[in-house]
């Protein structure tokens, strides 16, 4: 494990079972929010980190159901290339209130401040909502 993230396993151990995914969440009716991030230079690989080992479970804890996860090869505009990923939420409001609860929550504040001692992962967020169009093949959706 990296050393950054030592102190988060302490607290990670110790919390409260993630939370299980709505199963009612539908995939024609249901909000997606496309998030793009613009590592810090040299943070990729961090920022990769902190999300295999924490944040999608504290996504999931708070409601937010994981979607799908994606590297960008790297641009010139973006030589380490920026992480992409959708999340889904049943409507705007629990996506907000998700979002609310997610930032407030301890765990993720010292997952944070562990992964961030040596400075930020990321410079920039991009976020896109969108619903599914009409004839766009059927999309599963995780548990």
């Amino acid at each position: 494990m990296h050393p950054v993230f030592a102190a988060c396993s302490v607290v990670m151990a110790t919390a409260s079972p993630v939370a299980v995914q709505s199963a009612a969440l539908d995939a024609q009716s249901a909000v997606y929010e496309l998030r793009i991030y613009y590592p810090a230079p040299g943070k990729l690989s961090a920022l990769n980190a902190r999300f295999r080992e924490y944040t999608l479970k504290l996504f999931a804890k708070h409601g937010m159901r994981n979607v799908a996860y994606w590297n960008e090869q790297p641009t010139r505009e973006a030589p380490e290339g920026r992480l992409v990923y959708v999340l889904a939420y049943p409507s705007r409001e629990a996506r907000d209130a998700s979002w609310k609860a997610f930032g407030e929550d301890p765990e993720w504040r010292a997952v944070v401040a562990a992964s961030e001692a040596g400075g930020k992962l990321v410079t920039k967020v991009d976020s896109v909502f969108m619903n599914l169009a009409d004839y766009s093949p059927r999309l599963p959706l995780p548990r």
